[in-house]
């Protein structure tokens, strides 16, 4: 049967299909335990929450689902060296980005606060929890870390986006890689060289880390139904990743007017940009990302960026211009039919199954 595969026994799932783990509050329990009680792996994207929060979600999921379920963290959690920038670096974003503020009818807000990683904290929070599933992205975490998480009998899951990657990830004993191709939508997880060099489409990737490690691989981006889950087993993976396709659907987090545009005719143009958080992600295009594709932009280190867009994001939002925010999205969301994650769930086992009889 094409779902008994490596990944899915070692995850404990009847279907090797993986629910991306989304983070900044699009994540949501039911939108996990949907996934997970149809025989899937939900996952919750956790890198915003604070110790306590974990904790709460933790209950509320366990309270959902007896079934494996995922929670993901960030390694690394800021790119900004003490946790702040230099007032002449603020200044050239500051200047750059008033005219967007301006349209508003808003300041342009202060330089960010100091922000100091949440990392150790969180990780804390998931060795206290065990949960069945462990992934991570934007680097590995200690060796003391991962062989913490093995003696719990936590799987462990790690995000590459270049064979080099994946390599340095079957070094340090992970359970299984998640190959993220750029189509995906968010963030590109990249952590050995800069993400603009972590271009590889999914398949390419796929073929590249089946060949040249042992672990099992599981293929992320530009999935959205069984047909692509048919073709990434056929190329040797051992499960999927469906990212945007679940993030559209009524369970996630995601705010009305994002999932509508998802389903909209813009949803064909795509980004990867770091004008919004200061990360390389893929978005819908904006007026902004097209505006600061014609020079060399300045932006703050992630997080401060994402501090320093939130007032425009909340006042564009407010007066409907969002031709200047930023929705989260991938390189098939033209493809996307479903708005349910049971149909969506339904659909791709059905279509998996009558591709690979």
């Amino acid at each position: 049967m094409w779902h008994r595969t490596r990944a899915s026994a070692l995850l404990g799932v009847e279907y090797p299909i993986l629910q991306g783990p989304f983070g900044g509050g699009l994540s949501t329990v039911a939108l996990v335990s949907t996934v997970s009680n149809l025989g899937g792996l939900g996952g919750y994207g956790a890198y915003t929450l604070s110790p306590e929060e974990i904790y709460a979600v933790d209950k509320q999921i366990r309270a959902a689902t007896d079934k494996p379920y995922n929670l993901n963290l960030w390694v690394s959690d800021t790119d900004a060296a003490d946790g702040t920038v230099s007032d002449a670096q603020y200044a050239q974003v500051a200047a750059q980005f008033r005219p967007y503020f301006d349209a508003l009818g808003l300041d342009v807000p202060p330089k960010p606060a100091p922000f100091q990683s949440r990392f150790a904290n969180q990780v804390q929070a998931v060795l206290d929890i065990r949960p069945p599933v462990f992934s991570f992205m934007f680097g590995i975490p200690s060796p003391d870390v991962l062989e913490a998480c093995r003696r719990r009998q936590i799987k462990l899951m790690g995000a590459a986006t270049t064979l080099d990657e994946a390599l340095a990830l079957e070094n340090a004993g992970v359970d299984l890689i998640v190959a993220s191709g750029f189509e995906a939508g968010g963030h590109r997880p990249s952590f050995l060289a800069p993400a603009e060099q972590s271009t590889t489409g999914t398949f390419v990737l796929l073929q590249l880390i089946r060949e040249k490690t042992k672990l099992p691989v599981i293929a992320a981006g530009g999935i959205a139904s069984g047909r692509g889950v048919a073709a990434a087993l056929t190329l040797g993976a051992d499960a999927v990743q469906i990212g945007t396709a679940f993030l559209a659907c009524d369970e996630s987090g995601a705010l009305p007017v994002h999932k509508a545009a998802l389903f909209s005719a813009e949803a064909k143009y795509t980004t990867l940009t770091r004008a919004y958080t200061g990360r390389l992600g893929r978005g819908l295009r904006t007026r902004i990302t097209l505006d600061l594709l014609a020079h060399a932009a300045s932006h703050l280190p992630f997080p401060l960026q994402t501090t320093f867009m939130a007032p425009l994001r909340k006042a564009a939002l407010e007066q409907q211009k969002l031709d200047t925010v930023f929705f989260w999205g991938g390189q098939i969301a033209p493809l996307l039919r479903h708005r349910n994650a049971a149909a969506l769930m339904q659909a791709l086992l059905a279509e998996t199954s009558a591709l690979l009889a």
